[in-house]
């Protein structure tokens, strides 16, 4: 669909020639968090004392720190590799389930990767920024990456045949993670003049903050990407 109606949209933006059709997609995530999942966040955040949040947070990323290990890996990072999956095999026994970071404790330090990141380790560039319904800001190189991601989901895999459990998981997680970022998006509701470009030029300045590990070369002037 996108495709099809991308030659109906007109942007001065390179990186975002899509612009009227992502906007309708923001437009759409926005009210829908607005109207379910952030009053959800905001009772979850005000009923559950901090540690039992903290011990949510801790469960969920020793989860996600098997993805982590597994591109650590794929982009030939052993050594951060091997360091994520010492932190997974500590957190996941004496840090009981997870429920405890005790691999930052012993200087085991936490990475985030995905398959984007590997992606664009390896040279593939973002492409065209996209806004995706229900999930937001995006670009065609961390979609298709995002779409790896799921399919190894830890969740997913863990619990494939307890869909119960699965889902609530999920949600759990969801909710957990607005949940983190209320003061975020009320710093961003009250400062930005334009929320969607706001959102868009921290998600591309940060995707690539990330593919580069934090020292990414500079960047090729606009008017030249036209």
């Amino acid at each position: 669909m996108l495709l099809l109606l991308s030659g109906c949209a007109s942007t001065n933006n390179p990186r975002d020639p899509l612009e009227p059709i992502n906007r309708a997609v923001y437009q759409f995530n926005d009210g829908l968090d607005r109207a379910l999942i952030k009053p959800m966040a905001t009772v979850y955040k005000s009923v559950l004392p901090q540690f039992m949040r903290t011990g949510v947070n801790n469960f969920v990323g020793n989860l996600y720190d098997i993805l982590t290990a597994l591109n650590n890996m794929l982009q030939g990072k052993f050594a951060e590799g091997l360091s994520d999956t010492g932190r997974v095999l500590v957190n996941s026994t004496i840090g009981v389930a997870g429920l405890f970071d005790v691999g930052t404790e012993i200087g085991l330090e936490k990475h985030k990767e995905d398959f984007g990141q590997t992606l664009g380790r390896w040279g593939l560039a973002d492409g065209p920024y996209v806004q995706i319904p229900l999930l937001g800001p995006s670009s065609f190189r961390d979609g298709a990456g995002l779409f790896v991601d799921v399919q190894l989901d830890p969740v997913g895999w863990l619990w494939r045949n307890d869909i119960p459990t699965r889902n609530s998981l999920w949600g759990l997680f969801i909710v957990n993670l607005r949940a983190n970022l209320l003061d975020s998006t009320k710093i961003l509701d009250e400062a930005a003049l334009d929320p969607y470009e706001f959102q868009r030029e921290a998600y591309l300045q940060r995707r690539r903050n990330l593919v580069y590990d934090g020292n990414p070369p500079p960047e090729k002037d606009p008017d030249d990407m036209r």
